[in-house]
């Protein structure tokens, strides 16, 4: 879901770039962030939380928080609500903490 129109604001999209999310193909516009992305694309569960398990979803959108933290071309902990979207990104779901390798 996206806001196409606004009475102040003027959204100026740029290329439509494919990424894979969890194994699956999603498209988003060059500029924008992961998590924008996503959650245009229907995704609302970012990941979960450490200790009861509960979904977590976008939250701050600035980075403070660490309710957006995935995967992404194989390095955990990536806040993707401050993260720009790339073509060819491959962005998973994390589990835990993240483990760096």
């Amino acid at each position: 879901m996206r806001i196409e129109n606004h009475p102040i604001l003027e959204f100026k999209r740029k290329k439509i770039i494919k990424f894979t999310f969890n194994g699956q193909e999603v498209e988003g516009y060059e500029g924008e962030t992961i998590a924008a992305a996503l959650h245009a694309a229907g995704v609302k569960v970012l990941g979960k939380s450490l200790f009861s398990n509960r979904p977590r979803g976008f939250f701050c959108a600035i980075g403070n928080c660490s309710s957006c933290f995935m995967v992404v071309n194989g390095v955990p902990n990536i806040k993707t609500c401050v993260t720009d979207l790339k073509e060819g990104m491959i962005v998973e779901t994390q589990e835990g903490k993240g483990v760096i390798k």
